[in-house]
């Protein structure tokens, strides 16, 4: 690796350790389940969290560089189990930056019923573009989850895809969009949730669904302002 490699991977290493502490923080993962991972730009290599180990003990020094076949290149741990997921999600996916894996209670729950979440929800609107979609069931392992996932979100404008049985999958531009992604996917499905449990929820029109989306991805946040004068 020449030192420009080395000098990302040594940034990403610290970047996707820190995403870990989001997903404590978030209450999106018990134990040692859930992952995050992040592209290194340019290179057919991916860095992610190791299998099996105490959130507490994430640092930049324990995340492990894999290729994009998912075989161990650089660290002293073996892999995330589902490290073939997350590369075959970037090797389908080029303009996928970062994938997150969680078990956060509310939104792997509607994967456990098998149901996509249905957008009654300005908020979810505006992240996911409409419905977060349910993917297929696959065996943790190999790269069917990958694939299920890069089915589902082909065409779809959600960056979550809720796994059967499993639990949620997102992607992002880069690993911090793809954690954001994760945070936003159990807000709407706790929502919807309790939604459901008061009555039938009012369901949003898609015009609506598509303007309040192009503004939150277009519009929303702070946009570059021309100096004055110019």
């Amino acid at each position: 690796m020449n030192a420009e490699v080395t000098r990302q991977i040594a940034e990403l290493r610290e970047t996707v350790a820190r995403l870990h502490a989001e997903l404590t923080r978030y209450n999106l993962v018990a134990w040692t389940s859930g992952n995050v991972s992040a592209r290194v730009p340019g290179q057919d290599l991916m860095v992610i969290k190791p299998s099996g180990v105490s959130y507490d003990d994430l640092t930049a020094a324990t995340m492990v560089v894999c290729d994009l076949d998912g075989v161990l290149v650089e660290g002293d741990f073996a892999p995330s189990s589902d490290t073939a997921a997350h590369a075959y999600v970037y090797r389908a996916m080029p303009e996928v930056g970062g994938v997150v894996h969680t078990h956060s209670s509310y939104a792997t729950a509607w994967a456990a019923c098998g149901e996509p979440i249905p957008c009654h929800l300005t908020a979810q609107a505006d992240e996911f573009g409409g419905e977060i979609p349910i993917g297929p069931f696959a065996l943790i392992g190999g790269d069917d989850i990958g694939k299920g996932i890069v089915a589902t979100l082909a065409g779809h404008r959600s960056p979550a895809v809720l796994m059967r049985n499993h639990g949620v999958f997102t992607i992002g531009r880069d690993a911090r969009a793809a954690v954001k992604a994760a945070v936003m996917c159990e807000d709407v499905a706790r929502t919807a949730h309790l939604a459901h449990t008061l009555g039938r929820p009012v369901p949003m029109a898609q015009a609506d669904i598509d303007s309040l989306y192009d503004r939150y991805q277009n519009v929303y946040g702070q946009q570059p302002v021309a100096p004055a004068g110019s």
